[in-house]
């Protein structure tokens, strides 16, 4: 799973009372998702659903603070942290200033394909299909490390 090190590279591009609120929440292993929209309370999605995670409202200052310590937004409003699996989603205004970011922790986990393998050997194509948040990105980036790593495709 997602180890507090890895996480830790997302908390701290976030602001102070973002993190430390996150820092000692007894169901931080069960993140998806911190969003933190312009004139809004910030919202931490776990599995277990959504919490506030702070009475203080997201401010310019706030998004500011995060998005200068982060990769540049692609095309596609995009950004992520080098060397992790986290994504940053943002959402722009008609003047294309930014006004929301959503965090998403990005989580590899070993063995999500064991029942999948004999599909990835005979190089047929795959189709994943599934709602939002259950775990499409995981499988495939767990097909990418068994491709590379130990069929030696690359």
């Amino acid at each position: 799973m997602l180890g507090d090190e890895d996480l830790d590279k997302l908390l701290e591009n976030l602001p102070l009372f973002i993190q430390e609120h996150i820092h000692d929440h007894p169901n931080k292993e069960k993140l998806i998702e911190i969003v933190m929209d312009l004139g809004r309370r910030p919202e931490a999605r776990f599995t277990t659903g959504p919490e506030y995670l702070s009475q203080k409202i997201i401010s310019w200052q706030d998004l500011d603070y995060t998005t200068k310590r982060i990769s540049k937004f692609s095309n596609d409003n995009r950004a992520g942290i080098e060397r992790t699996l986290h994504r940053i989603s943002c959402i722009r205004n008609r003047q294309f200033l930014i006004t929301g970011l959503t965090c998403r922790i990005g989580r590899a986990i070993f063995g999500t394909i064991s029942n999948i393998r004999d599909l990835l050997e005979s190089e047929q194509s795959i189709l994943i299909l599934g709602r939002p948040g259950v775990g499409k990105t995981t499988i495939i980036r767990e097909m990418a490390r068994v491709f590379s790593d130990e069929m030696e495709k690359r």
